[in-house]
């Protein structure tokens, strides 16, 4: 409970620093705090989906049912916190531009992550058979990531915004000043801190839902969780 209870204090820090301490960015204006809840959960959506990507490819290669959970989790706490991506910003297009919503390309690209992903537990919940659910899944997972650098980084730079940039690296009478930038550090280790905690307790729930399949499949053959039956010798045939 040591690090969650710093994980808490983290958080509420950030809060009152966000609204009470941190002065006015310009062009941003009494909008400034929601920067430090808008893009930190956006880096961690990216850094989701690409954990996502890793243990999916090695679920694919090692074919080991823990790894397809894994990536499931990842992918789906990206979802949660793209859709924060989105309300935030959301909330930010309504204090700067009046709007909530205006197909900024920003925005568009943003919801359409959200969109790509939130197939993913659908294609999930359509397939019974854990192990075609894991094959389709770590494909899905493989297409779906192979947008995000495009949607993320390419669309936003490749057309008219006026989603205020650059900030973050700050430059001379414009960007984050002090304050600013350890504000905004601090946010995203407590955004981190927050989705290491959210996974931890989401992944052992993913475990105990799969128990009961595990447990009539590769458990009742006295295999480990995830791991495959070895070859049937020759002359022999599997039960």
């Amino acid at each position: 409970m040591g690090w969650l209870a710093l994980l808490a204090v983290g958080m509420s820090a950030v809060i009152v620093a966000a609204f009470l301490f941190v002065p006015p960015v310009r062009g941003l204006g009494p909008t400034t705090a929601i920067l430090f809840f808008h893009v930190p959960p956006a880096w961690v959506a990216v850094s989701a989906w690409l954990l996502s990507l890793f243990h999916s490819m090695f679920y694919l290669r090692r074919g080991d049912l823990r790894s397809d959970r894994k990536a499931a989790v990842h992918a789906e706490l990206g979802l949660v916190f793209c859709a924060i991506t989105v309300i935030t910003g959301a909330i930010w297009a309504r204090g700067t531009w009046g709007v909530f919503w205006n197909w900024d390309p920003r925005q568009t690209s943003a919801l359409m992550l959200l969109l790509i992903y939130l197939a993913y537990p659908g294609l999930r919940g359509a397939i019974a058979d854990p192990i075609r659910r894991a094959r389709s899944s770590a494909a899905y997972a493989i297409f779906a990531f192979a947008t995000v650098p495009f949607l993320m980084f390419v669309v936003p730079r490749a057309f008219p915004s006026l989603h205020p940039s650059p900030i973050i690296g700050g430059e001379t009478g414009g960007g984050l000043g002090p304050a600013a930038r350890v504000v905004f550090a601090a946010s995203l280790v407590a955004f981190t801190g927050l989705y290491a905690w959210m996974y931890g307790i989401r992944l052992r729930l993913e475990m105990l839902a799969d128990r009961p399949a595990d447990r009539d499949g590769a458990l009742s053959d006295g295999l480990a969780i995830g791991e495959r039956r070895p070859p049937c010798p020759p002359g022999h045939r599997a039960a």
